[in-house]
């Protein structure tokens, strides 16, 4: 029995992949609980479909991420923070004051695609990752200075 999965199945496939599968075990459990559908030529379109619509949609969100990367790869971001009288820092400077200043200059960019290993506690220059998508990664330059 040909079905075409609507859900990941554990030792079976992924979602949208068409699978054989014995008779039994696809119309008792897969078809039954909703995990699958019986493949016939109007399933099987659709679902080819809805993979090139996917993929379609993958690509343009690639291709938006390495437009940002452009324009962002190698700006330079100033955050002012308070310091005390021997120049040591009140707090630390997190992902999200970095997405935050990023905001101001225009680039909507959420703090969970900064990647910084730990928060910064002392001024001076540092190269912050962000990853816009999968395989686009750009470099942003952070200035920590005193206020």
């Amino acid at each position: 029995m040909k079905v075409i999965l609507v859900k990941d199945v554990k030792g079976t496939g992924k979602k949208g992949d068409i699978v054989e599968v014995a008779d039994g075990y696809g119309r008792n459990f897969l078809l039954k609980n909703g995990y699958a559908n019986l493949a016939n030529n109007a399933t099987i379109n659709e679902n080819k479909g809805q993979k090139e619509a996917e993929s379609y949609h993958k690509e343009q969100e690639r291709l938006k991420a390495v437009n940002l990367k452009e324009q962002i790869d190698g700006k330079t971001i100033s955050i002012y923070v308070k310091c005390g009288e021997n120049g040591k820092m009140f707090g630390a400077v997190t992902s999200k004051e970095v997405s935050d200043a990023l905001s101001k200059l225009g680039y909507d960019i959420p703090k969970q695609k900064i990647e910084m290993k730990e928060t910064i506690k002392n001024l001076g220059d540092f190269t912050i990752p962000v990853k816009l998508y999968t395989s686009v990664v750009a470099k942003i330059n952070l200035v920590i200075l005193p206020e």
